[in-house]
């Protein structure tokens, strides 16, 4: 902290490097049960490991900030990286440690990430975002990792029985086809990098899954590519490779944490076919609804037209979401609980919520300024006043209401 106001923020110079050195030590020490995973490499190391493989080396110097706040993130890479004959090895050089190392290799600052590509005499260096997509990426397309095969590809051309083509075989998603894919329906998804050693474990398995629920219509199971389609793997907060999640009308149910055999997998898939609704959020549980229950229901507004109608007269309420957002599903209850209860006081307020990753609702959401999930716009005869911005509890939402329409209880 002392150096803080001299260091420049986007990078930790080596200018002072003297000064801090000699405290290396004494700041934060690692646990001593903390597992390391990547390889710690010195002068003696260096050489006969990049000339046995793929490497890639991240140089630091254990005072640096960015390298602290990397530093997890660079373990949890190697965990997945530095098992069995990987494609690349992770590893580190500690510039405090080995100072004439560093500077063989052009580091001029902290951290310096390089990849060694086996054979060749230029290290490539790392510039993207610091994240594990970003880096994932990098090393795809550095070593041309080409994505998983398919097992039954080449029978997919000779297919003619006009079949659902998505039955019996793992389906391919992109960023294009994700959300329309996920929209309806139960849905195993697998998401993956292809240099990642379990995932190519994993592939047969989940092929193999795929055409054991041949008769399961009712789930399909598939994959993406999280190195080429990075914005959807974030959209879902995957931090690891494979992750697994069971997806329902393009909601995040659950992450699979069982074992990855496939009689445990086709067991889980079985088990969510038939698991009730109610064991999911209110959302579902009303689609059997009476119908004057319904109409206590938020409604569900997709595309202009529908949405000038709820909000063009009189009061409405609107919720702005994604369904994979963690505070949008942790908002849905209350926000049910609050239309019924005010709906039950004859207010006149309509309660209503819009998809923003929905097709038809993606200009709506844009032209309403909504720049994060959930955004909260109450409409006054087809004005949006000002942007909810209290807390999300229930009493908190009334108390707003009741301002708003002058009244003192709901």
């Amino acid at each position: 902290m002392l150096f803080k106001s001299i260091i420049p923020l986007a990078i930790c110079a080596l200018s002072i490097k003297p000064f801090l050195a000699a405290a290396a030590a004494d700041e934060d020490p690692k646990p001593a049960d903390e597992k390391q995973f990547a390889v710690e490499l010195n002068p003696e190391t260096f050489d006969e490991a990049i000339k046995a493989g793929n490497v890639f080396v991240k140089f630091f110097a254990p005072w640096c900030g960015h390298c602290k706040r990397l530093h997890p993130l660079w373990e949890q890479l190697a965990e997945i990286m530095n098992i069995d004959e990987p494609k690349v090895t992770i590893a580190k050089v500690d510039c405090t440690k080995h100072q004439t190392l560093c500077a063989d290799h052009q580091v001029t600052g902290y951290p310096t990430l390089r990849l060694f590509k086996q054979g060749e005499k230029e290290s490539i260096k790392f510039k993207g975002t610091r994240d594990l997509p970003a880096i994932t990426d990098f090393i795809n397309q550095e070593l041309n990792t080409p994505a998983e095969e398919d097992l039954g590809e080449q029978q997919q051309h000779l297919d003619g029985s006009g079949m659902n083509p998505n039955v019996g075989k793992v389906v391919d998603l992109t960023e294009e086809t994700f959300a329309k894919h996920v929209s309806s329906g139960n849905h195993f998804v697998k998401f993956f990098a292809p240099w990642c050693s379990h995932c190519q474990r994993l592939a047969p398995t989940w092929e193999e899954l795929a055409k054991e629920l041949i008769k399961e219509p009712e789930a399909t199971i598939s994959k993406i590519d999280c190195t080429q389609y990075r914005s959807i793997c974030q959209d879902f907060e995957v931090k690891g490779y494979p992750t697994l999640l069971w997806i329902e009308d393009g909601k995040k149910i659950e992450k699979y944490a069982g074992a990855r055999d496939l009689s445990t997998l086709k067991t889980y898939v079985v088990k969510m076919i038939g698991a009730p609704s109610g064991t999911h959020d209110l959302e579902d549980a009303a689609k059997d609804a009476p119908a004057e229950a319904k109409k206590q229901n938020v409604l569900q507004l997709n595309g202009n037209e529908e949405f000038d109608k709820a909000t063009g007269d009189g009061i409405a309420f609107v919720k702005f979401y994604a369904p994979w957002c963690g505070h949008c599903q942790k908002l849905q209850p209350t926000w049910e609980q609050l239309a019924t209860e005010t709906q039950a006081a004859d207010l006149g307020i309509v309660f209503a919520k819009v998809d923003c990753t929905s097709p038809e609702n993606k200009q709506i959401c844009i032209d309403q300024q909504v720049e994060g999930y959930p955004t909260l716009f109450i409409y006054k005869n087809g004005q949006r006043q000002k942007e909810y911005d209290g807390s999300r509890s229930l009493p908190e939402l009334q108390a707003y209401v009741r301002k708003f329409i002058g009244h003192d209880e709901l």
